[in-house]
């Protein structure tokens, strides 16, 4: 039995910023392979698109064959598993902190 967890592969395409940056690109619609890497020039095709397959095995991204083009589509439903299982949790418990601080320091006399 595996101790990878179903989450590990989305961390994992998450951790290198240029990934980030293309999940990024691809919130504003659907891109070719072919306009994504025009819009790296700093890596080379094949980088690219291995950047897209960690994201596309993470599914992050969900590749489209429409005749001689690949379209690659954004799929936040993992990003927003993550938020579900992980922030959301951590951020309601910092907020119950943070309120508790802030009745302490109105109920203390001031000086």
């Amino acid at each position: 039995m595996s101790s990878e967890s179903k989450d590990d592969p989305v961390f994992k395409a998450l951790a290198h910023h240029r990934r980030r940056e293309i999940l990024d690109r691809l919130k504003d619609g659907p891109r070719t392979t072919g306009t994504l890497c025009e819009m790296f020039p700093q890596m080379d095709r094949c980088t690219v698109m291995q950047h897209l397959k960690v994201l596309e095995e993470a599914d992050l991204v969900i590749a489209r064959k429409e005749g001689r083009e690949r379209w690659n589509h954004l799929n936040s439903l993992p990003i927003k598993h993550i938020y579900d299982r992980w922030i959301s949790a951590y951020a309601g418990h910092a907020l119950s902190i943070l309120d508790r601080l802030r009745s302490d320091l109105e109920g203390q006399p001031e000086e």
